[in-house]
């Protein structure tokens, strides 16, 4: 097996080398706007999976995976003049959830920020059912009244 950070390093470099690829060479009208967020490669270097995301509607992701799987040979073969590695990995291209997680968590966040303002504003002009302190605590006469020693009348000797 080869050495985790050469794996990373060699993952990095296809990563920019993919993106380099899809933003100068590749001109296939199918391709959106396509970013790619990481490169994962298994440890004996053989398989590199790229993740992308597609800023569009879900026919434009359809059409950027359509035209990915259509020039990965060419995307190939340039990862493999431009690394050097005695075996080229081949590539797997997946879309990347996370930023549609991201979004779906954003839109949670602000629909339980904007409950939180509301709950706020309803609590301005609250009072409270009962006490504004409902604790119990102990008179100022009762402490005084009650000796700390325990031995109230009692001569000491």
């Amino acid at each position: 097996m080869v050495d985790a950070a050469r794996a990373r390093k060699l993952a990095d470099r296809i990563q920019q080398i993919v993106a380099e690829m899809l933003e100068r060479r590749i001109k296939d009208p199918r391709l959106g706007f396509v970013t790619v967020t990481d490169t994962r490669i298994t440890a004996d270097l053989r398989e590199a999976t790229v993740f992308y995301t597609v800023f569009g509607s879900e026919a434009e992701r359809a059409d950027s995976a359509a035209a990915l799987e259509s020039a990965k040979g060419i995307i190939r073969s340039e990862v493999g003049k431009q690394t050097g590695v005695r075996f080229t990995p081949t590539l797997a291209f997946k879309h990347d959830p996370l930023p549609d997680s991201a979004r779906q968590l954003d839109e949670l966040i602000n629909a339980a920020r904007t409950k939180d303002q509301e709950l706020a504003r309803q609590a301005e002009n609250a009072a409270y059912a009962g006490e504004p302190d409902p604790y119990k605590k102990p008179d100022a006469e009762e402490e005084e009244e009650e000796e700390p020693s325990g031995r109230a009348g009692h001569p000491t000797t």
